[in-house]
């Protein structure tokens, strides 16, 4: 049985004019492998498409690469590690934090902001891109998985 799924050039254009349409991203470099509903994983290695079905075919793959994305429909939305991989062609959607704001988004919690857009932001802190948001009329949902997140100082 095979666990992942490298997609073909079709597919990995359909993503790329994606990702070009939300954040601006021209092009994603190396094989996309796909693991699950929707979870995206970026392989920049040495091993080609059949080195890797043939190493599938002896054991397990659990991942390859890095995650960097999930696809929701017709909207992709960026792990930390896949803006922070991408961040030199993201150029558009960006909602740029405040320092008080990059820490409560660090700490997991929603932005209480209107920012005039619906969709994925690429929520930006200085220089440092620290993944991606959904954006309502009335806030930024925020994606940062707990084991992840910043912890509260305790006095």
């Amino acid at each position: 049985m095979n666990w992942l799924k490298i997609l073909n050039k079709n597919e990995k254009r359909e993503i790329e004019n994606q990702l070009k349409k939300q954040f601006g991203i021209s092009k994603v470099p190396g094989i996309i492998v796909q693991r699950g509903e929707g979870r995206l994983f970026l392989f920049t290695g040495d091993f080609n498409k059949k080195q890797i079905k043939q190493l599938e075919n002896m054991i397990i793959i659990e991942r390859l690469g890095i995650y960097f994305a999930r696809t929701f429909g017709n909207e992709v939305r960026l792990s930390i590690e896949g803006a922070q991989a991408l961040k030199s062609q993201i150029k558009k959607n960006i909602f740029s934090l405040d320092s008080k704001q990059a820490e409560e988004w660090m700490k997991g919690q929603e932005l209480p902001v209107k920012t005039g857009k619906h969709g994925f932001l690429a929520m930006k802190y200085k220089d440092d891109f620290l993944g991606t948001g959904k954006a309502s009329e009335e806030k930024i949902g925020n994606f940062i998985p707990k084991s992840r997140r910043l912890k509260n100082k305790e006095n």
